[in-house]
């Protein structure tokens, strides 16, 4: 029994502790990281900006067809913070997901349509074009850049 108490006193400090360090963090403090981060990035060679301010990387191109904001796309992809947490990832489900591309965030929808099929690209997303102040869950905070390593598999 007694083992059992420790284990659960372990479990809740652990949840406390992570949600604390997903949260540690302002809105302001966030803002500041992100910016200095994209400013940053931005200056790489490999790094294209667009005016919107996403900033890609072509990791290998495709031969196929570009969607339009109105089609569904299937693409495997992962998403982290710009620490490198990842809190999302098609890979780790093991399936490719699929969805209108003009019902995601304005970075996808941008970014996607610079893609042809076969391609993998890495999007580096601002959060204006994101969550911005509102964050989503308690992975991304708010004014949170993200980072999509993304492989468009299909487009209908």
């Amino acid at each position: 029994m007694t083992q059992r108490i420790v284990a659960i006193i372990a479990i809740v400090l652990t949840g406390i502790t992570m949600f604390s360090i997903a949260n540690a963090t302002s809105p302001e403090e966030n803002r500041a990281a992100s910016e200095a981060f994209l400013k940053e990035n931005g200056s790489k060679d490999n790094i294209v900006t667009t005016k919107s301010g996403l900033q890609y990387e072509v990791l290998s191109q495709g031969g196929g067809k570009s969607p339009v904001a109105t089609d569904n796309v299937t693409v495997h992809y992962k998403g982290t913070t710009i620490d490198g947490s990842v809190f999302d990832s098609s890979y780790d489900r093991g399936s490719p997901a699929t969805f209108p591309l003009n019902r995601v965030i304005s970075g996808w929808t941008e970014g996607l349509q610079l893609m042809k099929e076969g391609a993998k690209y890495r999007f580096f997303i601002p959060s204006n074009l994101a969550y911005g102040e509102r964050g989503a869950g308690r992975l991304i905070g708010p004014n949170a850049a993200l980072i999509f390593e993304v492989e468009l598999i299909k487009v209908q």
